[in-house]
């Protein structure tokens, strides 16, 4: 049998999955902040309206991982957010799978660039960022995300 992860678009339905998968790796990893509980309650208000994303892993109709496109004040430039994989499925490269997805979608929508926040305590995660070709770039002293002490850019569609 093979088994193949499909990556799907926002639902309402998978609402659920979305505050689960990411509550997951929050509190195993951090404090959750108001912040997050705010977006992880309510996607389409904070992510989906303002124009942004959230993608799903979906294996054997299971939703297995979750990531989302934050817009920013500038619209040729998205936030990856909120990228999170169930822990008995992460090591088969969901987090790939749905950052490669995310990379393709900017481009062929004529984003410039990748932004994202991250903690290097979560190793993993740098790794697959670095792996596809983020790059540490200053972190702002307001950060909105206690957590972050990390921040990386990755530029697209420059000519």
């Amino acid at each position: 049998m093979i088994i193949m992860t499909e990556i799907v678009p926002f639902e309402k339905k998978y609402s659920k999955d979305f505050y689960a998968l990411n509550m997951e790796w929050l509190q195993t990893f951090f404090i959750v902040e108001p912040f997050d509980d705010e977006v992880l309650t309510k996607p389409e208000f904070y992510i989906i309206d303002k124009g942004g994303h959230v993608f799903f892993a979906k294996l054997n109709h299971e939703i297995v991982g979750t990531v989302a496109l934050m817009p920013t004040k500038d619209p040729q430039v998205f936030e990856l957010t909120k990228m999170a994989v169930s822990p008995k499925h992460r090591g088969f490269k969901i987090g790939q799978l749905l950052m490669q997805h995310c990379i393709v979608f900017a481009k062929s929508n004529s984003v410039t660039s990748l932004i994202l926040y991250s903690s290097t305590k979560l190793e993993n995660a740098i790794y697959i960022y670095k792996k596809y070709g983020f790059v540490e770039v200053s972190l702002e002293p307001n950060c909105i995300y206690k957590r972050s002490d990390i921040k990386m850019l990755l530029r697209l569609n420059e000519h």
